[in-house]
């Protein structure tokens, strides 16, 4: 279930972006064409997965096929994790209490704490950083020049 929670959203924006990108007529809501217009894409999807809906200023999402794809975004990433969330707290309830052994890490330590905090920022900086990382970087190679 905690797998689940991970990755809906992430892959939930790579398959929309790679129907928008495969269909087509809905290139025309990007502006900005080339690897900018991919950013716009790629944004535009893991804000309605993720959080409130925006959009880069350049991105028009009023057409009907952003419409719909976006109320699918943000029925599935919202839901889905807080469904898969309440099936992992009912596990987690129902298991018996066992007593702590020599494999066992404590919760309320430093190195948990850590290894938290590191597997958040891996898991999240692996599901969206190469791709937002990818339009700026070929923009500014794609300058006149090269710089």
């Amino acid at each position: 279930m905690a797998v689940l929670t991970v990755l809906v959203p992430g892959v939930l924006v790579l398959i929309l972006t790679g129907i928008a990108l495969l269909l087509p007529g809905t290139a025309g809501a990007m502006h900005n064409p080339g690897p900018h217009g991919l950013s716009e894409l790629v944004y535009t999807f893991a804000s309605m997965s993720n959080n409130n809906g925006s959009a880069f200023a350049g991105f028009d999402a009023s057409g009907m096929f952003y419409a719909l794809t976006g109320a699918v975004a943000m029925a599935i990433g919202r839901f889905v994790p807080a469904v898969a969330m309440l099936a992992l707290a009912g596990s987690i309830a129902h298991k018996k209490t066992v007593p702590p052994g020599p494999g066992t890490l404590p919760t309320a330590s430093a190195t948990f704490t850590v290894w938290t905090i590191l597997v958040i920022l891996i898991v999240g900086a692996l599901t969206f950083f190469p791709l937002f990382a990818m339009g700026p970087i070929a923009d500014h190679l794609l300058l006149p020049g090269g710089g």
